[in-house]
């Protein structure tokens, strides 16, 4: 039988683990926002002090950063964002489009009565979110509907992989795109009308659709933040 004190160092270090990935995701949204640019040194201190962490965290943190391609650890130097470029972008979303379409196609054939009404609801908290301008809870909601669609879609296997792309794009920071709000209040309630009309093809393409909608929206954010801006030409004059 396992013991209390066996049990401490495996529950230590899943607390530990939960605080890198904390920090991962607090730095992802730092660099996918534009708030850091690729080429950019990373403070650990900072970092720490914004997260709440101590040192040992925030660097574990990067490293799992840097297994996903968004640092880059320089010797004696420590850790740089990484270029990353429209297509880089692009190729993120793409692969959340196509699984989570994938999977509202799947749920358009299986999705309880009480998984619509849930659904429902959602749209609805959503929309009067929207209204009362309650960011946390824009984000909640939005979260909820694409969980829900997920689960009612019973392919625990390829939700699993959808995570781990997900992860890879806070969504936090979704909100602030302009547009991104307005075309989930249009999106989501039609995805829901194709799933209580049980049409899995129609379902596919509007959730595809709406989520490459994000990233035409967030490059062009980026865009205006001057990330990808070429560099003046010296004069030769």
């Amino acid at each position: 039988m396992e013991t209390a004190l066996q049990r401490l160092p495996r529950s230590a270090n899943k607390q530990r683990h939960q605080l890198s990935e904390d920090v991962a995701t607090y730095v992802r949204e730092l660099i996918i926002s534009g708030r850091v640019r690729p080429g950019e040194f990373l403070r650990i201190e900072p970092i720490a002090e914004a997260v709440g962490v101590s040192n040992t965290p925030v660097r574990e943190g990067l490293l799992l950063l840097s297994g996903e391609g968004f640092v880059e650890l320089v010797p004696r130097r420590g850790f740089m964002v990484s270029e990353f470029s429209k297509q880089d972008v692009r190729d993120l979303f793409w692969a959340q489009a196509t699984m989570a379409g994938e999977l509202a196609s799947r749920a358009a054939k299986s999705i309880s009565v009480r998984e619509l009404d849930h659904l429902a609801s959602v749209v609805e908290a959503h929309a009067r979110a929207a209204e009362s301008g309650a960011d946390e809870e824009l984000v909640a909601y939005g979260h909820e509907f694409h969980r829900s669609i997920n689960l009612a879609a019973d392919s625990r296997r390829l939700a699993m992989l959808l995570a781990t792309v997900v992860k890879q794009l806070p969504n936090r920071f979704y909100i602030n795109i302009e547009g991104h709000g307005e075309d989930t209040l249009r999106d989501h309630p039609l995805i829901l009308e194709a799933l209580q009309k049980r049409r899995p093809k129609a379902a596919n393409a509007l959730m595809r659709d709406h989520i490459m909608s994000s990233a035409d929206e967030l490059i062009t954010m980026l865009e205006k933040q001057g990330l990808w801006a070429e560099p003046a030409r010296k004069s030769t004059a």
